[in-house]
């Protein structure tokens, strides 16, 4: 069972894995405009969010924890993480770089209101993109299309749910974080990324996406631990 919902990048991340592996679950929806869900904070009240996973008694938090877990029950073909201890150590590396410095970039350039602080996240995703192609341009060399080879691993898994929102970023702010200037070996990837029959089974329509977006901003700005990042201070 797995407690999410269904525009959130990292549900994908999850939603992504399972299919992939031909997994069978039960999904239970979380409303992310509305209060935090009394599920949501019985299951994962160190950090309150979602997705979760439920499985044989155990309750799995975070979508990189959860990933690496679906990968080591079910070890069946195909593999997430890439058999190599030393790639497998670098997929993990750009991941949580991603995580750690791309994502709260891309939630400042979505909603904050300074023009300045917007702009400021917008840099530092175009720098954080740029860092990513210079890897992307080594791991998709000799004719790979997709980080995981000739099918999604970790890195495609856990970055290619961001692409749609990035592409919101673009649209509102007219920008072009992805292009054949700066991250050419990231612009095709992510054609390989969205061509996937996984990727079209269970990915939300753009403009779903974007909808739900312009309903997120104002719910983010009301959030008191993300209005000092989102530079409020009204």
């Amino acid at each position: 069972m797995v407690l999410g919902a269904w525009p959130s990048p990292f549900m994908l991340r999850v939603r992504i894995a399972l299919h992939l592996k031909s997994i069978n679950y039960e999904f239970i929806e979380v409303d992310l405009l509305g209060p935090k869900s009394e599920l949501v904070l019985k299951s994962n009240p160190i950090y309150k969010k979602i997705p979760v996973l439920f499985h044989d008694g155990n309750t799995i938090l975070e979508s990189q924890t959860i990933l690496q877990y679906i990968d080591e029950v079910w070890p069946n073909a195909p593999s997430i993480l890439p058999s190599d201890a030393a790639q497998r150590a670098d997929s993990r590396f750009w991941v949580a770089y991603f995580d750690d410095k791309l994502v709260p970039a891309l939630i400042i350039a979505l909603a904050a209101k300074s023009k300045d602080t917007k702009n400021a996240a917008i840099a530092e995703l175009e720098q954080g993109l740029v860092h990513l192609e210079e890897a992307a341009s080594t791991k998709l060399s000799k004719g790979k299309a997709l980080f995981g080879g000739e099918n999604l691993g970790y890195m495609d898994i856990a970055l290619g749910p961001f692409l749609v929102w990035i592409g919101i970023i673009e649209k509102l702010n007219g920008v072009k974080l992805l292009n054949e200037t700066n991250t050419p070996s990231l612009l095709r990837w992510a054609d390989s990324f969205f061509s996937h029959a996984v990727v079209k089974t269970i990915f939300p329509e753009a403009e779903k996406l974007i909808e739900f977006a312009m309903k997120l901003i104002p719910v983010l700005r009301a959030r008191p631990e993300l209005r000092l990042l989102l530079g409020i201070s009204d």
